[in-house]
């Protein structure tokens, strides 16, 4: 397993390049003005030449970000120590990018939004019709559901491409509700047949448009904070984030939030889109891509991912990092990050040396205050001091002479990390 790249890390008996660590950042959640300027130190100055003589030569962008799919479709995650250094908030320019295809070139005058479907009064918005509506500014993780697949494909290859543990990043999102949007449509109840909202973007591609859909009681509940934004950390939108519009769903999988949003529609039935059933799912191990198939996996309900589940990983040390040993007594900062879903609390996160035989707790550096409702809809740091020393003599069982160091973390529903990897065909939902 990858070292800074897994809730797992080993850490070898030779020499212990001094860490980047996360530096003191001001209280971006109250300070609009710092929260800019934060979100604006980090944004490209220029195009990356990378993007030359694709679709997407026109779009601005971090050369820091790793390329997992080559120069094109642009899909992308920091260097972990990137990310963990920009503290709680991510710039935009540094956020973690997933694109099926080329980024649609939309302007702020004429974008609409149309909803329609089981609403009494269908309307199309202008962006300044929804810019006028009240609007919801509240910090939110977003993580990709391929986060950490790596892992997933060393035991055995999936179907998706290698998520490292940067698939996440947080960011301040402003928009309307989109309740209020349904109820000012006249939005009809599940009584009368309404049971999903369906969402579509303007992205084109051979398959189709990309949409999904929710159920109506998540689209319909204040506490679940289901918003069409359009700012981000206190700016517009950028492109490759959906500019001018886009789906924001706290707590769920980023697979369901649609950006470059157009329409959206209430229904009696959930999407019919072809990426509302052939992504996102957790099948059973050993249900593979041609059986998943031949048997309509893909389509059986109890599968799809909408909430995250818990998960954590080891952020410092970092990939191939040394530390300077400086005699007796030297201690080692680890840390990391954690989440969980559907807003519940991290309560623990916990710290073994040895391969999982031994726990302790950690620290939680708890930015984020719950909402009206209770709810939690960010990640939290984590740190633990070790001895140095430790490193060297607490090998595990399987390798004596290495210590690894694991962590795992705990909500409030108790939901703790699983031990072993549950592999699937997609890869998706590693949170061992």
């Amino acid at each position: 397993l990858g070292k800074g790249e897994t809730s797992r890390l080993c850490v070898r008996r030779s020499g212990l390049v001094d860490k980047t660590r996360m530096s003191p950042e001001p209280d971006l959640l109250a300070n609009r003005e710092a929260l800019i300027k934060h979100n604006r130190a980090a944004a490209p100055s220029d195009l990356d030449p990378k993007d030359k003589g694709t679709p997407d030569e026109w779009v601005p962008r971090h050369r820091a970000q790793v390329r997992l799919t080559g120069r094109h479709p642009f899909n992308v995650e920091p260097p972990l120590p990137d990310l963990m250094a920009q503290g709680f908030i991510t710039p935009a320019s540094l956020h973690y990018v997933r694109n099926h295809g080329a980024v649609p070139k939309r302007e702020w005058a004429t974008h609409t939004l149309a909803v329609d479907g089981l609403v009494a009064s269908p309307t199309t918005f202008s962006m300044d019709d929804l810019l006028a509506l009240p609007a919801r500014e509240i910090p939110v993780t977003l993580v990709c559901a391929g986060n950490r697949r790596k892992e997933e494909n060393l035991v055995k290859q999936t179907i998706g491409f290698n998520w490292g543990a940067a698939g996440v990043s947080t960011s301040v999102w402003k928009g309307v509700l989109v309740r209020d949007v349904l109820l000012k449509c006249g939005v009809k109840r599940p009584a009368d047949g309404a049971n999903h909202v369906c969402f579509l973007g303007a992205e084109v591609m051979p398959l189709g448009r990309y949409g999904t859909s929710i159920p109506w009681h998540v689209a319909m509940d204040p506490a679940c904070d289901v918003m069409l934004a359009y700012e981000q950390n206190g700016e517009r939108l950028t492109p490759d984030h959906g500019y001018p519009l886009r789906l924001v769903i706290p707590g769920y999988i980023g697979g369901r939030m649609i950006k470059w949003l157009s329409e959206v529609s209430v229904t009696s039935e959930e999407s019919d889109n072809h990426f509302h059933y052939m992504d996102n799912r957790v099948l059973p191990e050993f249900v593979d891509a041609e059986r998943a198939t031949a048997e309509g996996w893909w389509y059986k309900p109890d599968f799809i991912i909408n909430e995250l589940n818990i998960n954590s990983a080891i952020a410092f040390p970092g990939h191939q990092e040394t530390v300077r040993l400086t005699g007796k007594g030297q201690t080692y900062t680890v840390g990391g990050y954690a989440y969980s879903g559907g807003g519940r609390k991290i309560i623990r996160v916990e710290l073994s040396l040895d391969g999982g035989k031994t726990w302790t707790l950690t620290t939680i550096k708890r930015t984020e205050k719950p909402t009206e409702f209770g709810r939690f809809w960010c990640w939290v740091f984590w740190e633990h001091e070790v001895e140095v020393s430790d490193l060297f003599s607490m090998g595990s069982g399987v390798e004596p002479d290495r210590a690894m160091l694991c962590c795992r973390a705990w909500d409030a529903a108790m939901n703790r990390q699983p031990d072993n990897i549950v592999w699937n065909v997609m890869g998706m939902m590693n949170n061992s």
